[in-house]
């Protein structure tokens, strides 16, 4: 019996249904919403680190400077500054870029970069790091350090 209830969990997920007679077909497609989906510019301005050639690509390689993020889940500090900083690279418009890297899931980076606590933040800009700190900043500070990162 239960495995019957997770069967039907889980056929109830996947992209198609099963008819009586066994044959699979499409579902029909959802109706749509009254709302519509949209981003803001601190969504596009701050991205997850999938693995090392992403990184290599959307970091190392930006023509922009980019601000680091090695953060923790379990992090509680990391959870304080992570938004702080997005919030504060947001505020730049599109001067700066934020990869936020999780150490337990990019240990190979972490120990390239150096990180022996976290929240660190590297800023990096054509490829180097340029500066960083470890810990948590107010909003001032990080104001100051991403100003200049980007020379205003």
């Amino acid at each position: 019996m239960a495995q019957r209830l997770v069967l039907q969990r889980l056929l109830s997920l996947t992209p198609r249904t099963l008819h009586p007679q066994g044959s699979l077909a499409p579902r029909a497609p959802l109706a749509p919403r009254g709302r519509a989906f949209g981003t803001s510019a601190g969504c596009r301005s701050t991205f997850n680190v999938q693995d090392g050639s992403d990184f290599q690509d959307r970091v190392v390689n930006n023509p922009k400077p980019v601000v680091v993020d090695f953060h923790a889940q379990w992090c509680g500090p990391c959870k304080i500054l992570g938004p702080r900083l997005e919030k504060m690279v947001a505020k730049q418009e599109g001067k700066v870029l934020m990869a936020k890297v999780d150490i337990d899931d990019h240990t190979d980076l972490a120990i390239e970069y150096e990180v022996s606590a976290v929240p660190t933040v590297l800023a990096m800009k054509n490829g180097d790091v340029v500066d960083k700190f470890v810990g948590i900043k107010d909003e001032d500070q990080l104001e100051a350090f991403l100003k200049k990162l980007i020379g205003a």
